[in-house]
């Protein structure tokens, strides 16, 4: 069966291997990638997700460009971990095709609302700014919405730019406590799980192998994030984020989930950006209506990339 899909991104060289691995994927309808200001500002964010769809040679799915700064806060980037211009190594271009008309929020609203109930997914692979102005701007999108996959939060494995924040959730805290508030089906992929997907050096070399476009791009991002990671964190294979939304679309066997409720923290600066994953009922309080993927089996979502992008 063929999914329908948005992929809400802010590429970022995780964001790039997850547009090649849904750029691969003939089970997946991409309606659209829409891009916010994230890991890099949302100019840069918009060109990026164009030169990976030539790369890919996907120019059939438009690019919007959405959000530029979080709800309530000034933007706050991570080049640290992406480089200047959120590609790694890869030298920017200008890509042959522009950015669709529109801003991404409007094309979500379009998208979601034009098709059946529930038969449109979304992957946010970045802050959760496009979703909640779209939900802000049309409230009946969250009873329309399918599944929403969220790479974001964290709870055992503690934060990856505070104590307790994952960057995404850190970026705008607002936006994903009003997209959490929501009767949107999240299923959150947080670092309790991605830390589990290591890009180790066989698994890079294996893609490297391929010889494709897709696969190039993508094993030139997990190198960079590997040399990264062992400059910046001392380890020695990177943690794999944002493919693993992707990957769990296409293949929900290669993670656990539980149900639980998710509450982010806005008003602690020391914690901003904590996720309160509660998964007992009694002391939730009320239905627990998200899922929190909590295993992950990582060779399965290699092979999956490896297969996608050849």
């Amino acid at each position: 069966m063929v999914r329908s899909l948005i992929i809400d991104c802010d590429p970022g060289v995780d964001d790039a291997v997850a547009l090649m691995l849904a750029f691969g994927a003939g089970e997946l309808e991409l309606l659209a990638v829409t891009t916010v200001g994230g890991n890099v500002p949302v100019e840069k964010t918009a060109r990026n997700a164009r030169m990976l769809r030539q790369i890919a040679g996907r120019g059939d799915v438009p690019v919007f460009m959405g959000a530029e700064r979080p709800l309530k806060r000034g933007l706050g980037t991570a080049t640290d971990f992406h480089g200047p211009e959120g590609t790694g190594d890869l030298e920017p271009f200008e890509p042959d095709l522009p950015c669709a008309e529109g801003h991404g929020a409007d094309a979500i609203i379009e998208l979601v609302m034009s098709r059946p109930a529930k038969s449109v997914a979304m992957a946010l692979l970045g802050p959760m700014t496009n979703l909640a102005l779209a939900l802000r701007k049309a409230p009946a999108l969250a009873g329309r919405l399918g599944v929403v996959a969220v790479m974001g939060g964290a709870r055992g494995e503690g934060g990856n730019i505070t104590a307790s924040a994952e960057f995404n959730i850190w970026a705008d805290p607002e936006a994903a406590a009003e997209v959490l508030a929501t009767g949107c089906e999240v299923v959150m992929f947080g670092l309790d799980a991605t830390h589990q997907v290591r890009a180790t050096e066989e698994r890079i070399a294996a893609i490297e192998a391929l010889g494709t476009a897709k696969g190039d791009a993508a094993a030139a991002m997990l190198r960079f994030s590997q040399r990264i990671e062992r400059t910046i964190v001392g380890q020695d294979a990177s943690p794999l984020h944002d493919p693993c939304p992707v990957a769990w679309l296409l293949k929900p066997n290669l993670f656990g989930l539980a149900s639980c409720l998710i509450r982010v923290e806005t008003d602690s600066e020391l914690t901003r950006g904590h996720t309160a994953v509660e998964f007992r009922d009694a002391v939730a309080g009320e239905p627990l209506r998200h899922r929190w993927a909590t295993t992950a089996d990582a060779d399965g979502v290699f092979a999956l990339i490896r297969e996608k992008c050849a």
